[in-house]
């Protein structure tokens, strides 16, 4: 089931906060434990079992973990949960790779992906091992872990939120008609980013796609296109997530924070995704040694953990060189790029950062490397393409507009510009009074597109 759809936003979604608030506080766990399990049964009916099996898995393992203190323990538990994401994930990638090397023939398992299978994974890696380090209280009561590990607003798109992060909220959480009003706003505002630019930047990249009349400006045009979708895309969808937990009394944490304002790539991984890079930081970085044991071991330490935050992506060797890609730089900025780029304007030190991420997501988008490595070159026009031509002329014209509000919008720009309208104590009273109508008309023209458009896919669900 998909956020943006109409079964959710005006059959599912309804039903389940009119239950949720009408239940007495000690249902309400219950009544979001079984609105998940049904939201995920919709999607994938048969490993809705799997996602049981792990969290119970998680429950048992961690109550063991926490009363013997073994590392063992530990090592066996987050074995068993890694080892079912590689079943899933990476059988067929590795059978298919060693099938090339040695020249064999072993079928293919075809094995299909559970949808949220990274995310939920490493929810539950961090919470058994916060409870080893001791950083968070076992949790005794299986539907509390349940509802954490399944909790549908982040369960299939993250972002992934650690069990610290709402420990106390899955007992004591507030409710209030303010926490209501900034889930719903915030809610709304993912919806349309989603659907009103997203999607329409996603047509335009699959009309490059499709056709053979490329040229420099048409590859430039989808390069771009791209990376903001990609960016509105997963951006959106932590946007939702954030105000449907906000609704049922949850703050999880921000996943994004205008990323392609960044001046290295360094600060770009700080605004980007943030729960994932943060979750490698503290669960394989810093147990790795982090930047304590010298450059060697630095340099090793984040090769390491972009190449996992690459495999974590797909099972295919775009992304492993993707994650390499910025492992690559990252090393770079650290070691003499970063204090050289730091004195160069800001506008240049943004477009490095534009230029390096566009290219990186051409990989991450491609089929295989062949297909990133012409759209790359393309941009440059060694295939022997036009400059332009009228394609590419027509498809600018039609898509300007949402390419410049795209643009914008990928910025702090309309934030800043809120916000001081809400510091002006008259402009403030105004305000007040145009958001909710803003919010509304938003709904409403975003349910008119969801009627009549059928192009509507979720980029990350794919991981």
């Amino acid at each position: 089931m998909l956020f943006t759809s109409i079964s959710f936003l005006y059959y599912f979604l309804p039903v389940l906060i009119i239950a949720y608030f009408a239940v007495p506080k000690k249902a309400k766990n219950f009544v979001l434990l079984t609105a998940s399990i049904i939201f995920y049964f919709y999607g994938e009916p048969k490993y809705v079992f799997l996602m049981i099996a792990e969290i119970l898995i998680a429950y048992i393992g961690a109550i063991l973990i926490n009363k013997h203190k073994s590392k063992t323990l530990l090592i066996t538990v987050v074995s068993i949960h890694i080892g079912l994401l590689y079943i899933f994930k990476y059988t067929d990638f590795i059978i298919e790779n060693v099938n090339n090397i040695i020249g064999t023939n072993v079928s293919l398992l075809n094995i299909a992906l559970p949808i949220g299978i990274s995310f939920y994974t490493f929810q539950i890696l961090s919470y058994v091992i916060d409870v080893y380090k001791g950083k968070v209280q076992v949790q005794k009561n299986f539907l509390k872990l349940a509802t954490y590990v399944s909790l549908f607003p982040q369960l299939i798109a993250g972002p992934i939120v650690r069990y610290e992060t709402i420990e106390s909220e899955l007992d004591n959480r507030k409710h209030s008609f303010e926490n209501c009003a900034y889930g719903i706003q915030r809610f709304t505002i993912g919806l349309a980013k989603k659907v009103l630019i997203a999607n329409m930047l996603g047509e335009l990249c699959n009309y490059f796609i499709s056709t053979d009349e490329k040229s420099i400006v048409f590859y430039w045009i989808f390069a771009i296109s791209y990376a903001l979708q990609i960016y509105f895309d997963f951006s959106a969808y932590s946007d939702m997530a954030i105000g449907l937990g906000r609704i049922f009394g949850f703050h999880f944490l921000e996943n994004f924070n205008y990323p392609y304002i960044s001046k290295s790539i360094t600060e770009f991984w700080r605004r980007w995704h943030i729960s994932l890079s943060s979750w490698f930081k503290d669960y394989v970085y810093i147990p790795l040694g982090g930047n304590r044991k010298g450059l060697k071991i630095q340099i090793r330490n984040i090769l390491i953990v972009w190449l996992l935050t690459g495999i974590w992506h797909g099972a295919s060797w775009n992304f492993v060189i993707w994650g390499l890609l910025f492992g690559m730089v990252l090393i770079l900025e650290k070691i003499f790029l970063k204090k050289y780029l730091e004195k160069l304007p800001n506008c240049i030190q943004r477009i490095y950062v534009l230029f390096i991420v566009m290219i990186s997501f051409i990989i991450f988008n491609a089929d295989n490397m062949k297909t990133a490595l012409t759209n790359i070159v393309g941009l440059f026009g060694a295939n022997g393409i036009p400059f332009t031509n009228s394609y590419a002329i027509y498809y600018l014209k039609s898509y300007f507009v949402i390419l410049v509000i795209a643009i914008i919008g990928a910025t702090s720009i309309p934030k800043n510009i809120v916000l001081k309208l809400k510091d002006n104590s008259n402009l403030n009273k105004i305000v007040n009074i145009v958001e909710p109508i803003f919010i509304t008309v938003l709904l409403i023209i975003v349910t008119a597109y969801l009627v009549d458009n059928s192009y509507n896919p979720f980029l990350y669900f794919r991981f």
